[in-house]
C-alpha cells in the first residue's frame, strides 16, 4: 500500500513579502517618476539658459537635498500605510537643540549626535503609539507635530540661535570634489533606502506590513517592530535634515521646517507611492522631491508667481493618486475576471 507523501509546499517568511513587491511593481513606479523629472529637465534647459548653469544646479541641489531626506524618511512610514505629519517640526526642534548645545560650548559631533537622537526618540515614540496602542498615525503625528513645534518655541523663546561655529556651517555648506555636502549626502541617504527596501529582509517586511499588517502578523513578521522601526527612522532623518537645515543658515530657526512635511509627502506620492501602503521606492521618492524642486527653481527662473507653483504642487498630487486609485481598481477587475 502506497503512501502518499505530496503536501503542499511550505509557505517561508519571505514569500508574502515577495509578491508584494511584483504587485507594486517598485521598478516601473521609480522609472515614472524618473521619466517625468528628465521631461522637466529639457523643458527647463529650452525655456532659460540659466537653469543648467553650474550655479543654478547647485542651488538646486541644495534646495532639494533637505526635504529630499525628510522625504526618503516619510517613504518607509507611507509603505507601511501611515504617514508623518511631524517631520517638519521634528526638524527645527533637532535643528535647535543642535545649535543650543553648540552655543553651550559642546564639540560639534557631540551636538550633532545628540540632535539625531533627540529625532529618533521622538520618530520611536510615534510608532509605539501607532504599533502599540494602535492610535492612528495621522492623529499621533498631527500631535507631535504640535508638542514638538511648542517645545522648540518655548526652548529658544521664539528667537533664532546664532552664531554658530564655522566648523558646524561647513558641514552643509562645504563641496567635496566640487559637489555640495548636502547632494552627497542626499544621494547616500536615497541609496541606502532603496539598498534597505530592495536587498534586505526588513524592507520586505516593510511592504509586508503595508500590504496586508494581519497577513504579514500571520506570516510571521514582526509588525509592531516594523511599524516602531520605520517611525523612529523618519524622525532620525527629519533630524538630519535639521541639523543640515541649522548648518546651511548658520543657525537654529524655531520656525524652520514649516510646510516640509508636505514638500516630503508630494515628493513620495508624485514620485509613485501609494498612500494605501506597499507600493513606491526610494529612487521614485529622490525623483518626486526633485520635480517639486525643480517646479520651484524654474518657476524662479522664470519669474512663474509662487502662488501658481503651490497649485501645480498641489494638482501634481491629486492627478498622482487618481491614477494609482485607477491602476488599483483594474487590477483588481482584471483578478475578479480571472
Amino acid at each position: 500500500m502506497s503512501v502518499d507523501r505530496t503536501t503542499e509546499p511550505k509557505e517561508t517568511e519571505a514569500e508574502p513579502a515577495e509578491r508584494v513587491l511584483r504587485l507594486g511593481d517598485v521598478l516601473g513606479r521609480d522609472a515614472g517618476g524618473l521619466i517625468v523629472l528628465l521631461v522637466l529637465f529639457g523643458g527647463l534647459t529650452l525655456a532659460s539658459n540659466e537653469f543648467l548653469t553650474s550655479g543654478n544646479l547647485g542651488n538646486l541641489a541644495r534646495q532639494v537635498a533637505i526635504f529630499g531626506i525628510i522625504a526618503a524618511g516619510e517613504l518607509l512610514v507611507i509603505l507601511t500605510a501611515g504617514i508623518d505629519l511631524s517631520v517638519g517640526s521634528v526638524l527645527a526642534l533637532t535643528g535647535c537643540v543642535t545649535a543650543e548645545l553648540l552655543i553651550h560650548g559642546w564639540p560639534v559631533p557631540a551636538a550633532i549626535v545628540v540632535g539625531l537622537l533627540v529625532g529618533a526618540g521622538l520618530g520611536a515614540f510615534n510608532g509605539t503609539l501607532v504599533a502599540l496602542a494602535k492610535l492612528p498615525p495621522f492623529i499621533v503625528t498631527l500631535g507631535m507635530l504640535g508638542i514638538a513645534r511648542g517645545v522648540v518655541l518655548v526652548l529658544t523663546d521664539a528667537s533664532t540661535i546664532q552664531p554658530l561655529p564655522p566648523s558646524f556651517s561647513a558641514v552643509a555648506n562645504g563641496n567635496l570634489l566640487g559637489i555640495p555636502n548636502l547632494l552627497w549626502i542626499f544621494v547616500i541617504v536615497v541609496a541606502a533606502t532603496a539598498f534597505v527596501l530592495r536587498r534586505t529582509v526588513f524592507g520586505r517586511y516593510v511592504y509586508a506590513v503595508g500590504s496586508n499588517a494581519e497577513s504579514a502578523r500571520l506570516a510571521g513578521v514582526p509588525v509592531s517592530a516594523v511599524l516602531i522601526s520605520v517611525y523612529a527612522i523618519s524622525g532620525l532623518l527629519a533630524a538630519v535634515g535639521g541639523v543640515l537645515f541649522a548648518s546651511r543658515l548658520s543657525a537654529g530657526i524655531p520656525t524652520g521646517g514649516e510646510g516640509y512635511e508636505l514638500n516630503a509627502i508630494a515628493a513620495c506620492v508624485i514620485g509613485g507611492a501609494s498612500l494605501f501602503g506597499a507600493k513606491g521606492g526610494a529612487f521614485g521618492a529622490a525623483a518626486g522631491a526633485l520635480i517639486v524642486g525643480t517646479l520651484n527653481n524654474g518657476g524662479n527662473l522664470l519669474a512663474v508667481n509662487a502662488f501658481y507653483l503651490e497649485i501645480i504642487v498641489g494638482a501634481l498630487i491629486l492627478v498622482a493618486v487618481f491614477f494609482d486609485q485607477l491602476q488599483s481598481r483594474r487590477r483588481a477587475g482584471a483578478t475578479s475576471d480571472t
